[in-house]
Formats: C-alpha cells, structure tokens, sequence
C-alpha cells in the first residue's frame, strides 16, 4: 500500500488558506499594505496556520490570476520559499465556492453517491468525486487538531474488515475524543502490515508533536495489533477491552444458557463498577470462584478464566482515570465508517484512491455538523470542534479547510519511521 501522508509530506503543500469573506478579499487584494495588515493580524492570531519560522518574518511577493474562478491570490516568500494565500472561500484547486459546495459534500458524510450528488445538484459525478479525493490529502491528525496541546493521551484503536478489488483488507482506525484520528489500509491482519498501517498515525501525530506517545491505547485481544502498537510507541500502556469479553459470553451463552447468563452479565458488570484496582481484582478473582462453585457452562467459565489470567491488562486501566475501558467510541465511530464502506461498496479502484476516499471521509466526519441533539448535548457543532474547543469559521467546510491550511503538515519534517 502507498502512504499518502509521506508523499505529502514530502511534497510540503505551500498553499496557507485562511478565513477571508468575498467581500473583504476583494478590497484586500488591490491593496498590498492592507493585505500585509490583515496577515499580520492572522499570523498573531492563529500561528499555527503558517509555516514554521512565519516569526522570522516574510516577504509579500507577487500575485496571479486564478482562471477557473477569475480570482486573484497572492504569494509571500518565507526564507527562500514561496506560499500561495488561499481565501476559505475558495476550494482547493479553485475548484468551486465553498458556499455552493459545503452542503452537497456534507451528504458525502452519509454516503450519498456521486451520481445521486450529479443527478440532484448538477456537474458531473467525478467533478464530486475529484473535489472530495483532494480532501483526503491532508494529515488527518494535523487537519483535526489544531493544537499540539490537544493531541488525545488516551486512545483506541482496531481493523475494521473490508474489500479492495475483492480481496480482503484491513482499516486500521485510530480514534481519540471522539474524532478519527487515523485510518490506512493494511493487506492482511499480520505485525508487519498493521505496523505499517498504524504507522500513518504515528508520523502524521509526530508531525504535529514531535514525540508524541499516547499514554493509553484500548485495544481487542488480537496479538499482532498489540505488537504492532507495541513496536511503534513502546511506552504506551495498553489496555485491554473489557466489553469484549461481555460480547464474547453474550453471542455464546444468551440464547443456549438463558437462565444463567443474566445472573453472570450482572456479575461481570459489578466487576467493571468497582472503584479501585484492588477491588475491581478481587471481585474478577471471586466471580471466577462462584463460576468454579456454581458449574457454569464451559464456554461462559473458559471466557471468564482469560478475564482472570489477563487481570493486569484489565486493572491497568486505573492508573489511567481518562484511559478508555471499553471500545464503545471506537465501535460508534467504526460503525459509522461500516455503513459508509457498505454503501460504496467497498472499493473498486487502486490503493490510493481508496486511501484517499477513507481519509476524506474520516475529515468530513470529524468537520460535519452533528445532529441538532448531540451539538446541543455536547455544547459543540463538531467532533473538531469539541476537540479544539474552538472553530475559525462558523461554515463547517470552511473550518476544515482553514484548518488544513498547508495540509495539515505544518511543522518541519521528522526523520522517517
């Protein structure tokens, strides 16, 4: 598989899109002096959208006319390097009005089909196709969070199971405070591809924070994800996902073992309740015991026996107060990317362009509107936007866009994994 993000990287987008209204640029961009003015303004502002070394100071070069929307843009040079200003409400490649699009690619957050978007809105279905693959080239990590600040200490992490020309891959999905922090392709669910895989993650989260390490990851019981992630931060902690063995019991023994397994769901559940390690220790201990006492069906005892020997990835969770427990974010966010993959119908095309139409999608899901009842449940309009605490523009296309000015990759470049 291709890594998007070090082409990317390496490339260095040198475009700085920042929030400017039609009106306001077309006054600004006749005058250097005011456009210089307004650039200062912005650089004090939201540092974080220009270039590393913006502080040293820069030149105002020159500016073009942009054919395909009759609008002019301006370049500064920094150092011996030039940076085009895009206003946010241009798309990238001057490829439309963020006003006229942000709507219809906000119906891509559920899948709407490219035809459907052509058929009711006009163009062409790849004219749709294109403007949503050139989302999917910004860092996901350096896009999402605009702070280094942010970065989540605490995440969780797994392969959901798709298609590619037929053949079975993996996604590799990293979440953190609600937002998909990663996901790349991995050919099979072997160490070395899910390492490759996951290490997308990695280089785009050190981009942003140079030694980056999570203090937590939440993972299932799968071996190669645990080394994979071992292999690429080793001083994170991982902890095991105690809703999977819920699960594991529950498709077993619900329907063969009704009048025991609500005696037993209860009781694992009052395990998962208690306050302390040393507690939540004991009760595993004892619940395994009465189970013993009690002969429990084998396939419901076996289960609560590797609850019992792999207590310490379990207990560890406790020295991690805003670790995840369980992988019910994660499941939200992956069913979410399931009903988008079933809709597609997997994918039919190359490795990037099935990378890219992920990575668009997760950026789109992370930027979008929620619906009326979360927004107002959580106080914000976004998973970005909860994450940052803040938005640069109430346009949620705009917000994304702002905040993946020079691509997301903002910092200078790290030495490879």
């Amino acid at each position: 598989m291709n890594n998007v993000p070090n082409e990317q990287s390496e490339n260095q987008n040198r475009t700085i899109c920042l929030p400017f209204e039609e009106k306001e640029y077309s006054k600004l961009i006749k005058n250097a002096k005011k456009f210089r003015e307004y650039l200062d303004r912005m650089i004090e502002a939201f540092p974080e959208l220009f270039p590393h070394g913006i502080h040293a100071g820069y030149r105002m070069k020159d500016q073009y006319l942009s054919k395909k929307q009759s609008l002019s843009i301006r370049r500064i040079e920094i150092g011996n390097t030039s940076y085009s200003i895009r206003p946010s409400f241009v798309m990238p490649y001057m490829s439309g009005l963020t006003e006229e699009v942000q709507k219809i690619l906000f119906l891509r957050k559920f899948a709407v089909p490219f035809w459907g978007l052509a058929y009711v809105f006009g163009r062409n279905a790849m004219y749709w196709y294109r403007m949503e693959q050139s989302l999917g080239r910004n860092s996901i990590v350096g896009t999402t969070v605009n702070d280094p600040k942010n970065m989540p200490k605490n995440l969780s992490a797994d392969e959901k199971h798709s298609w590619l020309l037929g053949e079975r891959v993996y996604i590799a999905t990293t979440v953190g405070q609600e937002c998909i922090l990663g996901v790349a392709i991995a050919e099979s669910a072997g160490e070395k591809h899910l390492q490759k895989a996951y290490g997308q993650f990695k280089e785009e989260a050190q981009l942003l924070r140079p030694g980056y390490t999570p203090d937590s990851v939440n993972l299932d019981g799968w071996e190669p994800t645990h080394k994979a992630w071992k292999s690429l931060f080793p001083a994170t902690t991982i902890i095991l996902c105690f809703l999977h063995i819920f699960i594991s019991i529950r498709d077993r023994a619900k329907k063969k073992y009704k009048e025991i397994f609500p005696l037993v769901a209860e009781k694992l559940w009052h395990c998962y309740r208690a306050e302390g390690r040393q507690f939540f220790s004991q009760r595993v201990c004892r619940l395994y015991q009465w189970a013993l006492k009690n002969s429990v069906p084998p396939i419901i005892l076996d289960k609560l026996a590797k609850l019992r020997y792999n207590l310490p990835s379990y207990a560890v969770a406790y020295h991690f107060p805003k670790s995840h427990r369980t992988s019910n974010m994660l499941d939200r966010l992956v069913q979410r990317l399931d009903r988008f993959l079933f809709s597609i119908q997997y994918f039919h095309g190359n490795d990037d362009s099935a990378l890219l139409s992920l990575r668009a999608w997760a950026l789109i899901y992370n930027f979008a509107p929620w619906n009326p009842y979360t927004s107002k449940k959580h106080g914000f309009r976004s998973p970005a936007e909860m994450l940052n605490r803040s938005r640069y523009h109430d346009s949620w296309l705009q917000n994304l866009l702002i905040s993946a000015s020079l691509g997301g990759y903002r910092t200078p470049p790290q030495n490879p994994l």
